[in-house]
């Protein structure tokens, strides 16, 4: 202690001496913070400490040596609480240099290496077309997901009664909203906002009520494309996705047109590619046929062109729409196409 408290204590009071001598026993025997604390509360407790016990003595003093008395309590006090302090000053050095070394990193050791994320195998190829198209002079675009049912069959000359208006194919929400069945609301949108010319891409998710098998989804991911101007032909939409297959797969791969109907779409065509593994002579991935399927297309109806307020007598267009999922799916040999959405990482994995 700073100040000794023993020639005023034994020639005092014999009590406060023996509370001074056990406190200081006491002191040299704490070993944790936890019995620093239990000794605070024995000698300076309110309800039950020592030194507070004393402190009701004084009434029972004489008068003249109250003062004395009450100061000697007073210095034993402060002295207690000077030397617990110190003491869990102590502790908490000793507290704080435990925990510098449990968290000290040595810096020589080598390091581990974080699992980093990467972007999924449908997202890679999106990515890739639209580079592919942006470069060719097309905007990308974008449209809601749940669409009314004039942009959704109306616009796109799909009438009441048509099959693909049926619940049976389609996520109705409302009589008038359902979620979109292809990107083709987008190019309504498109057309209403913007005045020809004009070239756009519409990557997205689109909707129809498929049962889950290796070639079909009732989500999955489609690209819309769309070029309205004067003097467009035919040929241009063959030219078009010609090169389109040319910069995704390589330049010795052909296209074919195969006559089919779209409602949006006069004349309207399928789409096909020489196989990028086997280059026509059959293999597994084109299913020994030679060729793949790229998607349906054809020029743009002029019933479409005259809904958005374009007329069809001083402009044409073509359309096209490509499945981005099954696309993937051939680029990377999967037998079925759900793999792509399950979320298995030792699946995911494999692509980054």
């Amino acid at each position: 202690m700073k100040r000794g408290l023993g020639p005023f204590l034994s020639s005092m009071d014999e009590g406060l001496k023996k509370i001074r001598e056990q406190f200081l026993e006491d002191l040299r025997a704490v070993t944790r913070a936890e019995d620093a604390t239990a000794l605070k509360d024995k000698y300076l407790g309110r309800k039950s400490g020592l030194i507070g016990a004393e402190k009701k003595r004084v009434g029972s003093i004489a008068a003249e040596s109250r003062a004395e008395f009450g100061r000697l309590i007073n210095d034993l006090s402060r002295e207690v609480e000077e030397e617990l302090a110190r003491l869990n000053e102590k502790f908490a050095a000793g507290q704080e240099t435990e925990r510098l070394e449990r968290e000290r990193l040595d810096i020589t050791m080598p390091g581990t290496r974080q699992r980093l994320g990467h972007l999924h195998p449908i997202t890679l190829l999106r990515q890739k077309i639209e580079d592919i198209f942006v470069s060719m002079g097309y905007s990308v675009e974008d449209g809601p997901e749940i669409e009314t049912s004039f942009y959704n069959f109306d616009a796109l000359n799909i009438p009441v009664g048509h099959p693909a208006r049926e619940s049976a194919d389609t996520f109705y929400i409302s009589e008038n909203l359902a979620l979109r069945s292809q990107t083709s609301n987008v190019q309504i949108h498109a057309m209403q906002r913007r005045k020809p010319p004009l070239r756009v891409i519409a990557p997205g998710r689109v909707f129809r009520r498929d049962t889950p098998d290796p070639t079909h989804n009732p989500m999955f991911f489609q690209l819309e494309g769309l070029t309205v101007d004067r003097n467009i032909t035919l040929g241009d939409l063959k030219g078009t996705l010609e090169e389109f297959v040319h910069l995704l797969f390589g330049p010795n791969i052909r296209t074919r047109f195969r006559a089919s109907y779209f409602p949006f779409v006069e004349p309207g065509a399928e789409v096909d590619y020489l196989c990028f593994v086997c280059e026509g002579a059959g293999c597994r991935v084109c299913k020994q046929s030679g060729w793949i399927e790229l998607g349906g297309s054809g020029m743009v109806h002029p019933n479409v062109l005259e809904t958005v307020g374009i007329d069809p007598e001083e402009y044409s267009g073509f359309a096209f729409g490509l499945g981005i999922d099954r696309m993937c799916a051939r680029m990377y040999d999967l037998d079925d196409i759900r793999l792509l959405y399950e979320n298995d990482v030792r699946f995911l994995e494999q692509f980054a």
